[in-house]
């Protein structure tokens, strides 16, 4: 039997077969949970959809978090068809790439509220919605951040502040929640390819520093990453919550 046999999850923010949120999909199916998928755009749709069918999906929505009626008729879709949720998985950040090189002091204000707004209220508007689902199931809502969010690394700038936001936010998400046997946790991943990464200038360059100086002298890997998230959304981890949980080769740990 599975670590997560019987329940289900909703997933957000895979956009290819390099992405965190898709290992972790994988780790989930792997372990028993049944899966559904939202996405955003009809871009994303060409290579959500096959990768959804391709693991026996239940669901695929269309959802752009800005907007709290498409969440909204998300998480209806949801309940009329499994009748609750167990898990939630948010792995969702877009900034405008303009805003991820240079100095921080060029940041606009219209490019600050849109990586805000995404990056991290959206898990307070899926929480929202996720909630009343979860009532009685001592559900799970999961986050992915990054060091950046802690710390200042080049050309991270606007994005950083919004993962700042993010990991503060799961505190009181999760106290808000407690109450109702709701777990709210991040895992703050190390440096690794995606196509968000892709948009960060120097990543390679972080990357590098990152594998030469972490205890564990490496990067590491999106299974890695899911394992952790299985663990975190799993009864294995009941007693956990509020927590920001790094993969990172333990490079978090180090000075200089």
């Amino acid at each position: 039997m599975g670590l997560l046999e019987g329940k289900k999850a909703l997933i957000f923010g895979v956009a290819n077969d390099k992405s965190i949120a898709w290992a972790i999909a994988e780790a989930f199916r792997r372990e028993g949970a049944s899966l559904a998928f939202a996405y955003n755009g009809d871009t994303l749709a060409k290579r959500v959809i096959p990768l959804a069918e391709s693991i026996g999906a239940e669901m695929v929505l269309q959802c752009d978090v800005r907007s709290d009626e498409e969440i909204a008729s998300v998480f209806r879709d949801v309940k009329e068809r499994w009748g609750g949720l167990d898990i939630l998985v948010h792995s969702i950040a877009f900034a405008n790439k303009d805003e991820l090189k240079g100095s921080f002091l060029n940041t606009t204000r219209e490019g600050f509220a849109l990586a805000m707004d995404v990056s991290a209220y959206s898990l307070i508007a899926l929480a929202k919605e996720a909630t009343p689902l979860m009532e009685g199931r001592e559900g799970v809502i999961l986050t992915l951040s990054y060091y950046g969010g802690q710390k200042v690394f080049p050309n991270y700038n606007v994005m950083g502040v919004a993962k700042a936001a993010l990991e503060m936010s799961v505190r009181y998400l999760a106290e808000s929640l407690g109450g109702t046997g709701v777990r709210v946790n991040a895992i703050s991943a190390g440096p690794l390819k995606t196509l968000a990464a892709a948009g960060v200038g120097g990543f390679n360059q972080i990357a590098g520093v990152v594998a030469e100086k972490a205890p564990l002298r490496r990067n590491i890997t999106q299974e890695e990453v899911a394992d952790s998230a299985l663990y975190l959304c799993s009864n294995l981890a009941r007693g956990v919550t509020g927590e920001v949980h790094f993969v990172d080769s333990g490079y978090n740990i180090i000075g200089l």
